[in-house]
């Protein structure tokens, strides 16, 4: 709770916080603009594939003109991780290939990294975090974006002492959202395409979000990080106000819709015939935590906590997240403390591709928020058994047979460049790590599940 005064001292003592930073696009441009407002932090610069947007970015957002001359903006990003001058590397780009290769090379340089782009996360951090231990720097999930900020609620809730029932984020969620394209996906948001076009909006992006893909990859990282769990099903989607969310997330047996104890989830801010819930959790995050005896439960009603009927169940929420603007927490953390703001300690959850439509022979993937693919959690031993296609990795390959719509890829169903880095990273991952997965396969009963929190 003393970063700001550990800034402010490394800003007297003239030994900044020096940062690298590998993308420059709408979630770095929010950091940016806290940069100057900001001590004891210096960008030392910034590596993009299109230098002069950068620099427009950093206009954008309100850098002076000699600020923004006196930060070296290249698109040399191999030259700016081995930068002696340089700390810590913040992984903007959102290209979850290029991000590990980015990653990989920092450690290799002795730089800490805050991967920004969640999608990498979710197909390989367990050996991202693996690989930064054994270089002696911090791996970190970054501040602002939600999963960090689960991961903040349920390390609050169990360093309380609370058991940890289930935690998650908001979304705006329908069934048929699952089928959503790039050409669909201003309908369902409640713009035209001109309106799109006039904002300047990513269509491909925002369907990523509608379609489900972003939130089954922030669940998976939230999964490898706090050692919670999916459902065998994957993510439900329940809709639910805030107020709801104690009596939704508890166990079926009690009224509630978890299949165990200790589960990821996500809440719909709209109802099944879709209507708008009001005071909905839609741009937040929730940690639902129990009082397991009369007397706190007693603390909860005297203090006005808000509980299911039981008393039992409560729920502590951030209703709103503010991306970039909020990544200098993990800066800071990373830089002052050596502590990440969420790092995976294990293999749970997995972002896998599946079929928005029947796809054909040779037809080419386009990775999550396109055409042809959607993402859905899943637990990691039933992907790992099942050989199942990380989202991560659904891009720019070749289909080997056709595919009926809402089905599961395969790695044997395209045709993936065994030499890609980010393949041999994901290949390596699943050697390590995939023959622990059987001993912590699903068992009927869900008993591992409702002892998952009270053993991590």
């Amino acid at each position: 709770m003393n970063l700001f005064s550990k800034l402010k001292e490394r800003e007297e003592s003239g030994q900044p916080l020096r940062l690298g930073l590998i993308g420059a696009g709408k979630f770095a441009a929010m950091y940016l603009a806290q940069v100057p407002k900001t001590p004891g932090i210096r960008l030392v610069g910034v590596a993009d594939l299109s230098p002069d947007n950068a620099r427009a970015n950093l206009a954008r957002v309100g850098w002076t003109k000699e600020a923004i001359e006196r930060t070296p903006v290249s698109e040399d990003w191999k030259k700016l991780v081995s930068s002696p001058q340089v700390d810590i590397v913040i992984e903007a780009t959102g290209n979850p290939m290029a991000a590990v290769e980015h990653a990989l090379e920092a450690f290799r340089n002795g730089k800490h990294v805050v991967m920004v782009t969640v999608e990498a996360d979710a197909f390989c951090g367990p050996l991202l975090a693996r690989k930064a231990k054994e270089a002696g720097v911090v791996y970190s999930l970054a501040y602002g974006d939600q999963p960090a900020l689960i991961c903040d609620l349920v390390d609050w809730a169990r360093t309380a002492g609370f058991p940890v029932v289930a935690a998650g984020r908001g979304h705006k969620w329908l069934p048929r959202f699952a089928q959503s394209t790039p050409e669909t996906v201003w309908g369902h948001y409640g713009l035209t395409p001109e309106q799109a076009r006039l904002g300047g909006l990513n269509p491909k992006m925002f369907n990523s979000f509608l379609d489900g893909s972003k939130p089954s990859i922030e669940t998976t990282a939230v999964c490898n990080a706090t050692g919670l769990t999916p459902a065998p099903e994957g993510l439900l989607y329940p809709p639910g106000s805030i107020d709801e969310i104690p009596a939704l997330m508890r166990p079926r047996a009690e009224g509630g819709v978890l299949h165990h104890k200790g589960q990821v989830e996500v809440v719909s801010s709209l109802r099944g015939n879709g209507e708008p819930i009001a005071y909905d959790i839609r741009f937040g995050v929730f940690v639902v935590f129990e009082g397991e005896s009369e007397y706190i439960q007693r603390c909860f009603a005297e203090y006005g906590v808000k509980t299911d009927a039981s008393g039992r169940y409560a729920c502590l929420y951030k209703r709103w997240h503010l991306i970039g603007l909020e990544v200098g927490i993990s800066v800071a953390s990373v830089g002052l403390r050596g502590e990440p703001t969420g790092c995976p300690t294990g293999w749970r959850g997995d972002a896998v591709a599946f079929s928005k439509k029947d796809l054909k022979q040779n037809e080419i993937l386009d990775g999550e928020g396109g055409y042809t693919v959607a993402g859905r959690l899943v637990p990691a031993e039933k992907s790992f058994r099942e050989g199942y296609l990380p989202l991560g990795l659904a891009h720019g390959w070749k289909v080997l047979k056709p595919i009926p719509a809402g089905q599961p890829l395969r790695w044997s169903d395209v045709a993936v460049d065994p030499n890609a880095p980010a393949v041999r990273v994901r290949r390596e991952m699943e050697r390590l790590l995939g023959k622990g997965l059987a001993g912590a396969a699903e068992r009927d009963d869900g008993r591992r599940y409702a002892a998952v929190d009270r053993h991590l």
